[in-house]
């Protein structure tokens, strides 16, 4: 996952050579402010409309079946997905959700503004994969996604601070607002977007390779070989998507529990995500001496460890303070992990689209998976005690995959 000093060092190279790059960037920042402060309040709104913390993990976690239910119709839907089409449709339905999310009451109200929710966040993918294409040079569309998340999760970072002191005893009409207003600015970036783009040529370049063309049952025999050699280094990123997935389900309810705290609740899952910006300082140096695999399995295992003995802190600030240290561990994993996908794909470039195929659907299951569980065991034993189960399970699974991994794995089809 790209860092703070990914960021600094695009910016020396480029300088105002992508000047649209740093528009779209802005414009997902304020999106994601948005998209954050709903991420936030999701899981606290359904749960004070009565919904059990077992069926409100089963809410969310359809969410990313709609996502991946959307995914497979879109190429049936749009002939193709220009990032112009795809930003105003996700607009349109986040100016929606909000208004379906505080107005829903029932089980199935929550469901449809899930699958909105699921739909929105796949557009903006799309957008995002099509401005990379034709707006960016080849050569640096990896360096152009980086900063593009970086600026989502600064986004993501501050959305629950904001949320969290617009919040009281209940979750009334403020976030929603607050949560629109962020919206608008985002559209003016994206409307600054739209006359910068008419004003710069497409950097498209078709390339004269022809796509390996294989039958459904071609692919799915080559996903299932290539699972099987990378199978340890998948499962470790189900682990972390289901902890992430974990974290934002049941973070907010816990953060809530914390009595004369609730404007300050936020912190909370700025404390787990705030890591992950700054560890790319250290984990060249880390990977180097361990590998990859090494690091991120040995940060899990560690993050997972100092979880444990969550159920016993009952004030605030030690919480936070445990949270934000288990985080600094396992964002370790996450640019190690995708530094490993990206050495696979490197050494075996005709099984890109699989590699990347079985990563993204380990992410969504992941994310599935997550909020179930996260929901189940805040009804079965409460939040905080979740958490060290929570941390228990990374403990187990790391210390298996730590057994299990082989030193070196090498992709072949």
């Amino acid at each position: 996952m790209p860092t703070i000093k990914h960021l600094i060092e695009h910016t020396k190279q480029y300088g105002n050579k992508h000047k649209t790059l740093y528009i779209l960037a802005l414009m997902l920042l304020f999106w994601a402010i948005y998209d954050g402060i709903l991420s936030f309040v999701s899981p606290l709104i359904i749960t004070q409309a009565g919904i059990s913390g077992t069926l409100m993990g089963i809410i969310i976690g359809t969410s990313s079946i709609s996502g991946a239910f959307f995914d497979f119709i879109a190429c049936r839907i749009f002939k193709n997905t220009l990032f112009r089409r795809m930003f105003l449709i996700m607009f349109i339905l986040c100016f929606i959700y909000p208004l379906l999310l505080y107005q829903a009451k029932s089980f199935w109200m929550f469901l449809i503004a899930m699958a909105i929710w699921g739909i929105y966040y796949d557009l903006k993918n799309f957008g995002e994969f099509d401005f990379i294409g034709k707006h960016i040079q080849p050569i640096d569309h990896s360096s152009s996604f980086g900063v593009l998340q970086v600026f989502i999760s600064l986004g993501y970072l501050l959305a629950p601070i904001l949320a969290g002191f617009m919040i009281g005893e209940v979750v009334g009409w403020k976030p929603f607002v607050l949560s629109w207003i962020f919206l608008g600015i985002s559209i003016i970036f994206f409307l600054g977007l739209l006359i910068l783009t008419k004003k710069s040529k497409s950097t498209t370049i078709n390339s004269k390779k022809s796509p390996r063309k294989i039958n459904f049952f071609m692919e799915i025999s080559l996903w299932k070989k290539i699972s099987k050699t990378i199978l340890p280094v998948l499962l470790l990123t189900l682990l972390l998507n289901f902890v992430d997935a974990f974290f934002w389900t049941i973070g907010p309810l816990l953060a809530e529990e914390f009595k004369n705290m609730q404007q300050f609740s936020g912190f909370f899952m700025t404390a787990y995500s705030l890591p992950i910006l700054f560890i790319g300082w250290f984990i060249g140096p880390l990977t180097a001496k361990y590998g990859k695999k090494k690091t991120a399995l040995i940060g899990l295992l560690i993050g997972s460890i100092l979880l444990i003995p969550l159920f016993i802190f009952k004030n605030f600030l030690p919480t936070i303070g445990i949270v934000f240290i288990s985080s600094v561990f396992m964002s370790l994993a996450w640019p190690s992990i995708n530094g490993a996908y990206a050495d696979y794909i490197s050494e075996t470039k005709s099984a890109e689209k699989e590699i990347e195929g079985l990563e993204d659907f380990f992410c969504n299951l992941g994310y599935v998976i997550g909020p179930i569980s996260a929901g189940f065991l805040f009804d079965l034993i409460g939040s905080s005690a979740a958490f060290s189960v929570l941390g228990l399970l990374g403990v187990v699974s790391a210390i298996v995959l730590l057994i299990i991994t082989p030193k070196h794995i090498q992709v072949k089809i």
